[in-house]
């Protein structure tokens, strides 16, 4: 397979991937509002970029919104958190600390919550507490999960994903996003049984599908579902 990436006004960066065996020019939006192109190895890039051109009312249809990276006051953090802001006269930095249900970010007077320093703190706190709710909720969920269905895995633990929500190694071994706290219960399960699956079976493709679907309802809504959602902090 080759593949190039193109600035395409109007668009933006579009990933063009010639496959053997395609027969035809095939487009899809990725969850992180990348877009890919899938072609003909006889088709050459320009005439790609010329399609994408006449697919703009379909791609604004298609593409996610974007999402808000300026945390705010009393955003809702996950399961269990909220994130505040506080000024102080005496503070001559920005700090931050867990209290109870809140995440608190205090800095000095005169600084506003979406100064950058201030931000990339409240991201720093917003992590923690997305990690102590992933590491006191998700163990126990993912053990429920394995005893109702038979799966057997040595270990899990708790890690910032940047792109991937989970991962399952040749020993069973499971790691799950701290990120996950954002999502709803549903799909935080898909993810679970998802990793629970490669301890039976480790590529993905149909027999993986195929015995995932007995676990999960509505397995293609979820995957679809699933799309729409990447790893991240945002508003």
């Amino acid at each position: 397979m080759s593949q190039k990436t193109i600035d395409i006004v109007g668009v933006g960066n579009v990933l063009l991937q010639k496959r053997k065996g395609t027969k035809h020019i095939r487009m899809s939006v990725r969850a992180d509002g990348t877009v890919r192109v899938g072609m003909p190895t006889w088709m050459p890039y320009k005439a790609a970029v010329a399609f994408v051109q006449t697919q703009t009312d379909w791609l604004a249809k298609h593409r996610p919104a974007e999402k808000s990276h300026v945390l705010l006051p009393d955003m809702a953090i996950g399961k269990a958190h909220r994130l505040t802001f506080y000024e102080s006269a005496d503070a001559t930095r920005t700090t931050t600390r867990i209290v109870g249900d809140e995440a608190r970010v205090t800095h000095p007077l005169g600084m506003l919550y979406k100064d950058p320093s201030v931000q990339k703190a409240a991201e720093r706190v917003v992590i923690r507490a997305l990690t102590a709710q992933a590491e006191r909720l998700l163990p126990d969920r993912l053990a429920k999960l394995a005893t109702e269905h038979g799966f057997v895995y040595r270990s899990v633990s708790v890690k910032r994903l940047r792109t991937r929500w989970g991962s399952c190694d040749n020993h069973a071994n499971i790691v799950l996003n701290c990120h996950l706290m954002q999502l709803p219960w549903d799909l935080i399960d898909y993810v679970l049984l998802h990793e629970l699956n490669h301890t039976r079976i480790m590529r993905h493709g149909e027999p993986f599908w195929t015995e995932l679907a007995k676990y999960v309802p509505n397995l293609a809504h979820k995957r679809k579902q699933m799309r729409s959602h990447t790893p991240g902090v945002y508003a």
